[in-house]
């Protein structure tokens, strides 16, 4: 934990990345203040009437027998919704593995189910990322790079920040030879209001370090989200 202190105080990650996992590193489950603001923290009372609120705007009659739960049901469904306020993503990356038999080639993990929300109008996001990274001299298990994407994915985003977010903080926590990531996903801001243009999804991507400046390296992580066999067999 020692280093990812140092991370934290001594500017390691990249710029500007650091200062943005501190202002949104979450809060303590529990907490009555939010860290991403500085705010105080509404009460589930308070979130409620703010949903009752929200039902009288659109319409409908909070009292009446099908609605009567939903405010308390859509608070809930918040706090699942924005989990990641929660979880710090550093923190996740604290453990890792040296003893790896000097395996040095690319890990990659492709087709990671996400779930967002836009940040611009509360709906969701919903699609699947690929993270690949060339260890230098350790690794971290698989099952923390897919909660890292969640920690970041649980709370209300832009798909290009979300992107960068991911691939930042591992580069800069495991301190691999490069990170390359990519995410595919529907918006339903676009789908399912304003233009309303169902079918369409938003790629993007970020390569970082030998990922970035290697084009070699580039093109294997590119081939395998698409394919691994044929990458492999192809090298």
């Amino acid at each position: 934990m020692q280093e990812i202190d140092t991370l934290r105080t001594e500017g390691g990650l990249g710029k500007g990345i650091w200062m943005n996992l501190k202002s949104a590193g979450g809060r303590p489950k529990g907490s009555a203040h939010n860290n991403l603001t500085g705010r105080k923290r509404p009460s589930q009372a308070e979130a409620e009437a703010a949903v009752r609120t929200l039902i009288e705007w659109a319409g409908d009659d909070p009292d009446r027998e099908g609605l009567l739960g939903t405010p308390d049901r859509v608070a809930r469904a918040y706090q699942e919704f924005f989990a990641g306020y929660n979880e710090d993503p550093v923190a996740l990356l604290s453990t890792t593995f040296e003893e790896t038999e000097d395996y040095d080639e690319m890990i990659v993990l492709r087709d990671i189910r996400l779930e967002s929300h836009c940040e611009h109008h509360l709906v969701p996001i919903i699609g699947k990322a690929h993270i690949g990274y060339l260890p230098a001299d350790r690794v971290v298990g698989i099952s923390k790079l897919g909660r890292v994407i969640d920690v970041f994915a649980k709370r209300m985003q832009i798909q290009e920040k979300l992107t960068s977010q991911i691939a930042h903080t591992l580069y800069d926590v495991l301190k691999p030879h490069g990170v390359g990531i990519v995410i595919e996903a529907a918006h339903q801001c676009m789908t399912t209001r304003g233009v309303h243009k169902p079918g369409v999804k938003m790629v993007t991507s970020r390569m970082l370090g030998s990922f970035r400046d290697d084009i070699t390296v580039r093109k294997q992580f590119l081939d395998m989200i698409k394919s691994p066999a044929d990458a492999v067999n192809s090298a």
